[in-house]
């Protein structure tokens, strides 16, 4: 005896709402990992040192760049200015760090050195890599 047996298909739903989570996941993991990539700063190549230390007080930091263009906290200063932000920082006692570009004149360094022990900071750090 032979049976006969009915099937049917169904046609299957694909339920969206998973699949547009998932999605919208990736777009945010995305967006937030492609914001760190990208950081605004001054490219400087620090000198390589063995004997430096890490600094973990708060500094006032002074830029030179490879075409001797000074920056104080990422921003672009010259000379009248440079002199008063360090005064500043000399009459408040906070602590100067110089990081100079290896192939920055070592002329600028020493000046904006000079302008520093001029008005009476104590501690004067150059930045460098281990």
């Amino acid at each position: 005896m032979k049976f006969k047996r009915k099937t049917f298909l169904e046609k299957g739903r694909l339920d969206i709402a998973p699949l547009i989570d998932v999605v919208f996941l990736l777009l945010i993991f995305f967006m937030l990992t492609s914001s760190f990539i990208f950081q605004p700063g001054i490219r400087v190549n620090l000198p390589k040192a063995v004997t430096s230390e890490v600094l973990h007080r708060e500094v006032m930091v002074v830029t030179v760049t490879e075409d001797n263009t000074v920056f104080i906290d990422e921003r672009p200063v010259e000379g009248e200015e440079l002199l008063s932000r360090i005064t500043a920082a000399g009459k408040s006692s906070q602590p100067l760090l110089i990081k100079a570009d290896q192939q920055a004149d070592l002329g600028k360094v020493i000046e904006i050195w000079d302008l520093c022990r001029q008005v009476d900071i104590k501690q004067i750090n150059i930045a460098t890599t281990q």
